[in-house]
């Protein structure tokens, strides 16, 4: 994490030098166009550039902790493994880590087949697709 913050503070700071090159070109060149400012608005342009990979990088790792600390937090929460003594927000009983693993593969597999159209095919295969099964011990899979 410290990389992505020091990665988008030295192109910030790339980005103002360029900003502040950029005025005093203008300003010692009497607002007119040159050489110089030719060459700080094209520097400009590049730190800007490099400024923008920096922040999508950054908005990027976050996004990518966001969904593990959800995804840590959902098991957590599924599971009952929170806090000692902690009921569960929504009153379900807990259910084993190996059981929410099944679950979700199989809800992954559901979607992969969604989006690739085969819907009916989906429908049929969700019960006996061989990288997912579900077992037959858990009560809840054979609730209607």
């Amino acid at each position: 994490m410290d990389n992505v913050v020091d990665s988008l503070n030295n192109a910030y700071q790339d980005f103002i030098a360029a900003a502040s090159t950029v005025l005093e070109a203008k300003e010692s060149a009497g607002a007119q166009k040159t050489t110089a400012t030719d060459v700080a608005l094209e520097n400009f342009k590049q730190k800007w550039e490099l400024f923008r990979v920096a922040c999508d990088q950054a908005e990027e790792f976050v996004e990518s902790l966001k969904q593990r600390i959800g995804s840590e937090c959902l098991v957590d929460e599924a599971t009952g493994a929170g806090k000692p003594g902690q009921a569960t927000m929504t009153g379900l009983p807990p259910i084993s880590a190996v059981r929410l693993e099944q679950m979700s593969k199989a809800v992954r597999w559901l979607v992969i087949e969604l989006q690739n159209g085969s819907g009916a095919a989906a429908a049929n295969s969700s019960q006996s697709h061989a990288s997912a099964p579900f077992d037959a011990r858990f009560s809840e899979d054979s609730a209607p």
